[in-house]
């Protein structure tokens, strides 16, 4: 996909963008130099394993070929605004991408295990009412280099890029800003990427994309990627789910479910299973029959169920579920069968806890300023999608 792209920009005489090149586009750019794909493979590693950030850090390759490709390439990932800390162990950044506007890219740490937390686009074009990233708008589709160029950010902030010794990102989940399959081409080529042996060398069960549920790109995803599929669900039938997440009055629940299982049953391995987003939102989805509902409906599909308390925010009349209801809904799904862990909240003293990514959004929806002077309440903004090309 990349690589078409990526030849187009050469016969413009535009600047190439090492960092987003996927092995098959480099491989691309390279032999449209003349040159061999093995330079592809050299770059790759002087990038994703050594952190290099200039074309003249590449040591083993020529001088010639570095001279030229200075001129038509660079490495260049999104300006870091501001890192915070939280007392947890997660990390935030706030990152600066073309056009001004700012994403945030989270890390969260759990004793061997490192995830982060990666952002697709600038804002949503998507409004769940539950998540304060709508409500900043929508401004554009991340490249791919801005997709990793967030992973490759994470790692050098813990000295740990290199494959031969411990790295801190052992997992990503593609749940930040945006909607991933609403930037179909760069957000797949970022995950084939990040699972590259010449990239990041994730395993194919740690790189996980979260779709609310674009039924006609998750149809398509299994013939270029075969990540880990979550699914944002947080509804246990349509006339809820129709007022949390607006894309279903358009994919219902029973397409989005046909499509996600679809799409696992193409996996090479036979035992992977569907994850299940369930936010929990204080006397909206959170009571007994919910819960009833939600383990009827996934009674049939190999799947776990990942249970978040809503975290507030401004801008949202939610509540967070009580601790006695979130218990009772887990008791529930684990007496009819469900695997339903509690995703404990992390990083909300630095606002980086599921649902209240938000970064600085050049919105060109005009959404953000709508609620803002309160003329949209909670769930009530129609369903406007932007949808990538086939």
């Amino acid at each position: 996909m990349t690589q078409h792209r990526v030849l187009k920009q050469l016969e413009k005489g535009e600047r190439i963008n090492l960092l987003g090149l996927s092995r098959d586009a480099m491989e691309q750019f390279f032999l449209a130099l003349g040159e061999k794909k093995f330079r592809a493979h050299q770059v790759m590693k002087w990038i994703h394993h050594r952190g290099a950030e200039s074309i003249d850090d590449m040591t083993d390759v020529s001088k010639k070929l570095r001279e030229r490709l200075v001129e038509i390439a660079e490495i260049r990932a999104p300006k870091i605004i501001k890192q915070l800390d939280a007392k947890d162990g997660c990390r935030k950044w706030l990152l600066e991408v073309d056009g001004g506007s700012a994403i945030e890219t989270v890390f969260i740490p759990d004793g061997e295990r490192g995830t982060l937390c990666v952002s697709s686009q600038v804002g949503c074009s998507l409004d769940c009412s539950f998540c304060a990233t709508g409500k900043q708008g929508f401004n554009k589709d991340l490249t791919a280099a801005e997709i990793i160029g967030q992973v490759w950010l994470a790692a050098k902030s813990f000295d740990s890029l290199d494959p031969k010794k411990h790295r801190a990102v052992t997992n990503v989940v593609m749940m930040g800003m945006g909607e991933p399959l609403l930037n179909f081409d760069n957000v797949v080529d970022s995950m084939n990427t990040m699972m590259d042996d010449y990239g990041y060398g994730i395993s194919k069960r740690r790189v996980t994309l979260s779709t609310s549920g674009v039924v006609p790109q998750l149809d398509r995803l299994a013939d270029y990627t075969d990540a880990s599929l979550a699914i944002s669900l947080h509804a246990p039938n349509d006339e809820i789910r129709d007022v949390l997440v607006p894309i279903n009055k358009k994919y219902p629940i029973a397409r989005l479910l046909e499509s996600s299982q679809n799409y696992i049953a193409r996996m090479p391995d036979s035992n992977r299973k569907l994850t299940v987003e369930y936010t929990l939102i204080r006397d909206v989805n959170d009571q007994p029959e919910h819960a009833r509902e939600l383990g009827k409906l996934l009674k049939d599909i190999p799947c776990k169920i990942n249970l978040i308390p809503f975290n507030p925010f401004d801008l949202s009349d939610y509540k967070k579920v009580r601790d006695h209801d979130l218990k009772t809904f887990q008791e529930i799904l684990h007496k009819m069968g469900h695997v339903a862990p509690i995703r404990t909240t992390r990083g909300d003293d630095i606002d980086a806890a599921c649902g209240q990514l938000s970064g600085a959004v050049n919105d060109r929806t005009r959404r953000a300023e709508r609620y803002k002077s309160g003329q949209w309440q909670s769930g009530v903004e129609p369903v406007r999608i932007i949808e990538p090309k086939n």
